[in-house]
């Protein structure tokens, strides 16, 4: 069984914005506590780690759409 070019493609998107945010949160925290720029580099791990988090919360919140999702419609469904 092999996983389709469109679902590899979306993963990697959505794991692209995961730490895409991470690091968005990283700037902000540079700013907010007037710390060091080079931070946004040597801080790379912490930034990874709270992506891979991000990307795992994005996953359970969107395993909870299709668990809701694919309920209303069996409910909905004729019989």
């Amino acid at each position: 069984m092999e996983i389709p070019g469109s679902t590899i493609k979306r993963e990697v998107w959505i794991a692209a914005g995961c730490f895409i945010a991470a690091f968005l949160v990283n700037v902000v925290a540079i700013i907010g506590y007037k710390g060091n720029w080079t931070e946004a580099f040597t801080q790379i791990g912490y930034v990874i780690v709270l992506s891979i988090i991000i990307y795992v919360l994005v996953n359970i919140i969107r395993l909870l759409v299709w668990l809701i999702l694919s309920t209303v419609r069996r409910i909905r469904k004729p019989r």
